[in-house]
């Protein structure tokens, strides 16, 4: 036909994307993306506040609170200083404004000693039951970080991507379990998680209009980011490549006084991140000579396993130029690193798949995600990445692609390469909300009509808020149904993958429905004494003593004994800790004492980290048999309380 010029193939597609692209912007502006973002958002605040009511408080929350306190109180940052301040010392505010009792005499000032859980565990037992309101005040006030952090992913994904993927990012934040059950803590990984995807979306603003307003909210962001975690220290490396790789398709265009203020804009943000965090620690102990310091880990101190005192600190900076320079962090902000490095040098037993061993694996936080994440969110993520290969529609420019997933390969390299031990998979929660994003290319499906990939991601994304929910509130223990969910758990993952102490009151709910159960035998995984909950207990029998003719454990002393029993999972699979006796003496375990009771089927379960056990004679003969042990007499009905093996 005549005034008809046939269009080539790459020409058509040019065209299309560029329609689509104008439908998705007209789509952009409906208010009702706005209103389902808003809602997405309470449900989210609402999840999070009635779990906070409902859990008891995990290990590490009794430190961080004492910590927290601490920090305002006396301005002090030694407790906790394996973390950085920001997180605990909000948590603590509105429990300040509460008067509680703290005794400080068991408190010792020296970040080596960790004897903030010493003092958490006294708080606790200073204000008695009343202590769980304050832990639920606390994690309240930490609400905020978890809805910056859905707010962030909406936006940063509605920018790239169109709303309908903005609703897409945002649900994934809100329904993601392992978001949902950390963020029901006040421990820093969901604030870290949260500040660090909102500091690289200011960043990305910067790199696409380099302005003032923008580098001093990329500063700023910065700096609060490394208030959270000190795995965001990687940043002051990070970001200074993605500005080189941002702008090198334009070197050849770009005027040398441009590259001039942007690499001093470049500067002034990481400088300004720098003074943040020395203002969230008060400039305490700011800008001491690097000399000055004594350093536990051989990265800084020095020391090897050939020195002649090797585990003495020491400083591999002392008598140097370097060592004359001042270090630009606060005190307890370079301690608290070298204490964590050191701690991976030394490294700690770790468990993984019914396994113990010193140190760990390199691969534990990819089996960690395979086993905890929602299997809806592996149909998502295969199903964007399909897409993006095949289609380049689906994907925005590959440097705003490069900021997204530079941080999360970046932390998930850095954690993975620390295998001095491993034991929580929220180490890499930092990268999730990138992840989410990038994910959220599906979005797109809606304007570009792909029905078949629509009803898939809509189904994935349907199952992954059931399957979410369905374990909703105890989102901690989250285990996909790949491995039969939260009940097996505890056969691939301990600590704080399944099991931190968080359902105590959990476990007295269930006592009080079963009056029956008593005397009970406890082993409780957690960082305070039971009793405070209102529980009557004695310790659970541990199990037989590794040394034959013990004195200090008689084999009938020894477990298994028939009684009712409550255990904690992590203790179940091994784990050796620390443990109440029921009558206020706190004593380690040599051995995995409890790991006995994997041969027995629990008749229930507080929560899904403490096992509930009735134990009858015939049973406990069984296994006594099974592990060599004297088998009980008929008479044999009670057990008294345990000994302890120190």
């Amino acid at each position: 036909m005549r005034g008809r010029h046939p269009q080539n193939p790459a020409s058509r597609r040019k065209t299309n994307k560029a329609i689509l692209l104008a439908k998705l912007h007209t789509m952009n502006r409906s208010p009702r993306f706005g209103i389902v973002a808003l809602s997405l958002l309470f449900i989210h605040a609402g999840l999070l506040a009635w779990g906070d009511l409902r859990h008891s408080p995990t290990i590490d929350e009794v430190g961080h609170l004492a910590a927290g306190i601490a920090h305002w109180q006396d301005g002090r940052f030694d407790p906790y200083a394996v973390n950085p301040p920001l997180v605990r010392m909000v948590a603590a505010l509105p429990v300040l404004a509460c008067h509680p009792i703290i005794d400080w005499k068991s408190y010792r000032p020296d970040y080596r000693i960790r004897n903030e859980f010493t003092v958490g565990a006294a708080l606790m037992a200073a204000n008695g039951e009343g202590s769980f309101w304050f832990f639920t005040l606390a994690r309240w006030a930490c609400i905020p970080f978890s809805l910056l952090g859905a707010y962030v992913c909406w936006r940063w994904a509605g920018e790239l991507y169109g709303q309908s993927a903005g609703l897409l990012a945002l649900a994934l934040w809100c329904f993601d379990p392992n978001i949902l059950g950390n963020a029901q803590m006040i421990t820093p990984d969901t604030g870290a998680a949260a500040l660090g995807v909102t500091a690289h979306y200011a960043l990305w603003l910067w790199l696409k209009h380099p302005d003032r307003r923008g580098m001093i909210l990329a500063g700023l962001t910065l700096g609060l980011a490394e208030l959270t975690k000190t795995t965001w220290i990687l940043l002051f490396a990070l970001w200074p490549l993605l500005w080189l790789a941002w702008r090198w398709p334009e070197r050849r265009t770009l005027n040398p006084r441009i590259w001039l203020l942007q690499g001093g804009q470049l500067s002034v943000i990481l400088l300004l991140g720098l003074f943040i965090i020395n203002v969230g620690y008060g400039f305490e102990g700011s800008f001491r000579k690097l000399s000055s310091y004594s350093f536990a880990s051989k990265t800084l101190s020095g020391q090897t396993d050939a020195s002649p005192a090797p585990h003495e600190r020491a400083n591999r900076f002392a008598g140097c130029v370097i060592g004359e320079i001042p270090a630009p962090v606060p005190h307890a902000y370079l301690l608290g690193i070298d204490y964590v490095r050191s701690e991976f040098e030394t490294g700690y037993p770790s468990y993984l798949r019914c396994e113990w061993k010193h140190g760990g694996w390199w691969y534990y936080y990819l089996y960690g995600l395979v086993v905890k994440a929602p299997l809806g969110l592996w149909v998502l993520a295969l199903l964007a990445l399909a897409l993006a290969l095949g289609n380049r529609a689906y994907s925005a420019s590959w440097r705003d692609e490069m900021v997204l997933l530079a941080p999360a390969l970046a932390v998930f390299t850095l954690v993975s390469s620390q295998t001095g031990f491993n034991h929580h998979l929220r180490y890499v929660l930092p990268s999730f909300p990138f992840a989410f994003i990038l994910i959220s290319r599906l979005g797109r499906v809606l304007a570009f009509k792909a029905k078949a990939a629509a009803v898939v991601a809509g189904i994935a994304l349907t199952w992954l808020v059931a399957s979410s929910l369905s374990v909703y509130p105890h989102s901690l223990s989250y285990f996909n149904e790949l491995v039969g969910g939260p009940a097996g758990g505890g056969a691939h993952l301990i600590d704080s993958n399944v099991d931190w102490g968080q359902d105590l009151l959990y476990l007295r709910e269930w006592l009080q429905a079963h009056p029956e159960a008593k005397p009970l035998g406890l082993a409780y995984f957690g960082s305070f004494d039971p009793h405070i909950a209102g529980i009557e207990y004695t310790q659970a029998p541990p199990g037989p003593a590794p040394v034959a003719g013990n004195p200090e454990s008689e084999p009938l002393s020894c477990g298994p004994r028939p009684g009712w029993y409550a255990v904690s999972v992590t203790l179940v699979y091994g784990h050796r800790i620390r443990v109440f006796d029921g009558h206020g003496c706190n004593k380690g375990l040599e051995q995995p004492d409890y790991a006995y009771f994997q041969r027995f089927q629990p008749i229930a379960r507080a929560g899904y980290s403490i096992n509930i056990y009735y134990i009858t004679h015939e049973e406990a003969n069984r296994v006594r048999k099974a592990l060599s042990l004297p088998l009980l007499p008929p008479t044999f009905c009670s057990w008294p309380a345990a000994p302890i093996r120190e």
